[in-house]
């Protein structure tokens, strides 16, 4: 998402960790200080007017793009964040920008001695950082044939990127400045090489998490598609019950029917056999009379 506030800095190096935490919200602002302490934060391209970087947060790695633009200060990072008046990966980003952008060598006390002043290390219009010519006017052919010898080995150890040789002894002066800074630019290109591992660790790790939720996702869609194929299975078996339930009950309403039936053709039948034996008993009793009533002839 992309914010704006008004800034009257010129340099993004003005903006002081103070500064920024006085326009920052407190809870936005003490999780940047995580980020930061956490090493999570890592600058990508930067100027005085314009900073490219990338924070590991707690949810993936956002990219951000900082920049000074006609007053005002424009912050635009990947993540979704509602934070105002800009999210907790650009408050770390400054705060990181304050950092990264000062040599280590500045914030050391300087010996009570010193007669040399120890030229600053400053941002160039293309980010990189370069050291400005010193003020002292002479510097010893020594120090400088001591520095190249130095070199040679450092600059073999850069390439196979292995640490740096131990630094000559050598006094306050502009070829002592010089070994400083290539400390430090190693330093920051290990700090950035250990961020940009640990990314590649957690990469791979959410790779993982995607592989196996995908398994876990295709698993599912597996039981789904038996479970549907089982339900539709038994739903033609319920459909066959409802057709047999139906013949049922149509032969048990025949059933009942004709058991109606019989019982009446039974009754009738109890009728007639009771009028029949009425009918044989008075049969019964005519034929009695009429044969108490013949006399046989005598033989």
């Amino acid at each position: 998402m992309q914010k704006k506030i008004p800034c009257s800095a010129e340099r993004l190096g003005l903006l002081d960790p103070q500064m920024i935490q006085a326009v920052s919200d407190a809870s936005s602002f003490q999780f940047a200080h995580q980020y930061l302490t956490a090493n999570r934060v890592r600058i990508v391209e930067a100027d005085d007017s314009q900073i490219t970087s990338a924070v590991v947060g707690h949810s993936g790695l956002y990219e951000q793009t900082i920049r000074l633009k006609d007053g005002h200060l424009v912050s635009k990072c990947s993540c979704t964040l509602p934070e105002e008046p800009m999210c907790r990966h650009c408050i770390a980003v400054l705060l990181e920008y304050q950092r990264w952008a000062q040599p280590k060598q500045s914030r050391k006390p300087r010996p009570a001695k010193e007669s040399i002043t120890t030229p600053p290390v400053a941002l160039s219009e293309n980010g990189k950082r370069t050291t400005p010519h010193s003020v002292t006017p002479d510097v010893k052919l020594s120090e400088v044939m001591v520095f190249l010898e130095w070199l040679e080995p450092a600059t073999k150890a850069l390439a196979q990127q292995e640490p740096l040789p131990s630094p000559p002894a050598l006094g306050p002066g502009a070829a002592l400045t010089w070994i400083q800074t290539i400390r430090n630019l190693d330093e920051r290109r290990r700090e950035n090489e250990e961020v940009m591992t640990n990314l590649e660790s957690q990469l791979k790790d959410r790779d993982a998490d995607v592989g196996q939720l995908t398994q876990q996702l295709q698993t599912s869609l597996r039981e789904g598609n038996a479970a549907q194929a089982t339900t539709q299975e038994l739903q033609r078996e319920v459909a066959s019950y409802k057709e047999v339930l139906a013949t049922v009950s149509k032969l048990t309403t025949e059933i009942v029917r004709y058991i109606a039936q019989m019982r009446a053709v039974t009754g009738d039948m109890l009728q007639k056999g009771s009028q029949l034996e009425k009918l044989v008993g008075s049969f019964k009793d005519v034929a009695d009379s009429l044969q108490s009533a013949i006399v046989l002839p005598p033989h």
